[in-house]
């Protein structure tokens, strides 16, 4: 049985997406493909980043020890590692558990969504703030489901004209689930909606990342 490289499992809210405020278990692995400007969790994604191994059984374990009914799947880019079939199945595998992979749009997505309809992802499209943008895997537009959501982190005037244009041409408000939500710290909150009201963005949703709000911005393992 392989042992995935894990920095943090933990309870908490969800803090973003259509399962934010919900209690959710939490387990994130080192390591990512990208460098994004605004990243919240370069720690975990440093080479000497501290983890332990842990395989799928034991990780479930520690699933059903917390109780949660919920499961976010995080990193860093969880996608990455390529045994992360196999802990996808044993968690889908739990009664009364609901899984969510947080993934950073650059990896594709095709296996994972034809293997298993339930999955629900989390799909991040780098805006041109984030210095990532041609990283993003365009393909994995093909593969949403309406229970799947893109978000958009905006930073600045120019990521709001991007994100419209790439909801338009991939008529992804039409395919799942949409968010813009601000970088911490960089853009106002006003500046996003008012843009959604200028260009009558009806289906689009904001949101503010909870756990920077109930916690200190900086705060890790919440």
């Amino acid at each position: 049985m392989e042992a995935f490289q894990v920095v943090e499992t933990f309870v908490s809210i969800n803090g973003e997406g259509k399962k934010a405020g919900r209690l959710a278990m939490f387990i994130r692995l080192k390591g990512c493909n990208l460098q994004c400007s605004y990243c919240d969790t370069k720690w975990a994604n440093e080479r000497k980043a501290p983890y332990e191994l842990l395989t799928s059984k034991q990780m479930t374990d520690r699933i059903l020890e917390s109780g949660a009914e919920l499961v976010t799947l995080t990193g860093g880019e969880p996608l990455l590692d390529e045994n992360i079939g196999e802990l996808i199945g044993s968690i889908l595998m739990l009664p009364h558990v609901e899984l969510e992979i947080e993934t950073n749009g650059s990896v594709p997505i095709r296996f994972f969504k034809e293997r298993d309809a339930r999955l629900t992802m989390t799909m991040d499209y780098k805006l041109p703030s984030s210095h990532m943008e041609e990283s993003m895997c365009l393909e994995n537009m093909e593969y949403l489901k309406p229970w799947d959501v893109v978000k958009f982190v905006i930073g600045s005037r120019e990521d709001l004209l991007r994100a419209k244009e790439i909801i338009e041409r991939f008529s992804l408000c039409e395919k799942a689930i949409v968010y813009f939500s601000p970088v911490f710290g960089q853009i106002e909150p006003e500046e996003i909606v008012e843009y959604m009201k200028s260009e009558h963005l009806n289906k689009v949703r904001f949101q503010i990342q909870i756990h920077k709000v109930v916690w200190d911005p900086g705060k890790t393992g919440v």
